[in-house]
């Protein structure tokens, strides 16, 4: 779909042609005057941009929770919170004690690390992209082919994964933490109902409490609250185009995505060997689906896709038109989508979130670093 081309009127000069009889009866023609040209008309003044046609109600709708969603409120403790952010950070509880879950969703980045597929243990490479942990709490699932249910589920699943922080088994995570008496005295406070506080399930507990903090708030909240000067002219212009084309088909919800899992490639194929949530389920019809991600923040979170192949975001809107709308968008409406996706931007939280903790020191007893 291309639109809003601007065609400007070229003036057409006409050039008379005459007819001369060369016959023997017919005189010569008389000598005529040169016809007068055509002065081109001036060229017409550029038109303005179409102005949103989606009315502020219709288009905030989409990204409301339905009134049939559930929403639970987590039941996180201080506490937990606490000891969820100093583990987020706790490169022991790799197996050489070089990676933390901030290695590759760095937060003073906007969770991720920039780069298309991230470093584990001994500098191996998995084949998909970090995600964002922003927002993360929103999503209908966790990793790209949805693996795993919850933030829990996830939190646990790095540190015994051989390509990421390696750790042997939950044996050696345990040994770790309860080598560090800090570490005891704190899993104690968060879990003070639990006979055996210090567990890797209440690890993965704590470290998803402390996600679920991990959420900002951009100018495209303050529009959505009611004030409709928030955005420019140009980002309103580029989300009434997001939605008018469908994006927020997939992109919906509080997060902007992260709701529901979509074939990449719905209308044109599109080239990628990974096969998705079909790697999870064995079910064809997941064949190629991924969680959609949320837009939340997405200036900041490239390289984009599932791959991190994509390194501009206009040319990731260009593919998604493409491959999922089967459009063609203008070079005009690539930078209205982009305008409006900057304004998703938002300030990362407060309160020394994002902030590196003091950790506890190592004892005696604290496995060593290994390298192997």
């Amino acid at each position: 779909m291309t639109r809003n081309r601007l065609l400007l009127g070229l003036g057409l000069v006409s050039l008379g042609t005459f007819s001369i009889s060369c016959s023997r009866e017919s005189p010569p023609p008389a000598p005529t005057a040169a016809a007068p040209v055509a002065a081109a008309p001036a060229p017409a003044a550029a038109a303005e941009p179409a102005k949103p046609t989606m009315g502020y109600e219709k288009i905030v709708s989409f990204f409301r929770l339905p009134p049939s969603a559930k929403v639970v409120e987590p039941k996180d403790s201080p506490e937990q919170v606490t000891l969820g952010h100093k583990l987020f950070f706790e490169a022991r509880l790799s197996k050489n004690h070089d990676i933390s879950c901030n290695s590759c969703h760095d937060l003073a980045t906007f969770g991720v690390d920039g780069k298309a597929t991230s470093e584990g243990h001994k500098g191996q490479k998995g084949n998909r992209n970090a995600p964002t942990v922003f927002h993360a709490a929103g999503h209908v699932a966790q990793f790209w082919d949805g693996r795993a249910a919850t933030l829990e589920e996830q939190a646990a699943g790095p540190m015994m994964n051989p390509l990421e922080m390696a750790m042997p088994g939950e044996k050696r995570v345990l040994a770790t933490l309860n080598s560090i008496p800090q570490y005891v005295n704190e899993f104690k406070a968060a879990f003070p109902g639990d006979k055996k506080p210090v567990s890797v399930g209440n690890a993965a507990r704590a470290i998803a409490a402390f996600e679920r903090k991990l959420l900002t708030s951009s100018r495209f909240d303050k529009f959505l609250a009611g004030d409709e000067k928030a955005l420019t002219e140009q980002e309103r212009r580029g989300l009434d185009l997001f939605a008018a084309s469908g994006c927020t088909t997939c992109h919906n919800g509080p997060s902007v995505g992260g709701t529901s899992f979509q074939k990449l490639g719905l209308i044109e194929d599109y080239p990628t060997e990974d096969k998705g949530r079909f790697e999870v389920t064995k079910n064809e019809d997941d064949l190629r689906k991924f969680r959609v991600p949320t837009l939340r923040n997405v200036e900041k979170t490239g390289p984009w896709f599932h791959d991190g192949s994509v390194k501009e975001l206009p040319e990731a809107v260009r593919l998604m038109a493409k491959h999922q709308l089967g459009m063609t968008f203008s070079d005009a409406e690539v930078a209205d989508i982009v305008a409006f996706l900057k304004s998703l931007t938002g300030e990362l939280p407060g309160g020394g979130l994002v902030s590196a903790p003091e950790l506890p020191p190592s004892t005696k007893a604290t496995p060593k670093p290994d390298p192997t």
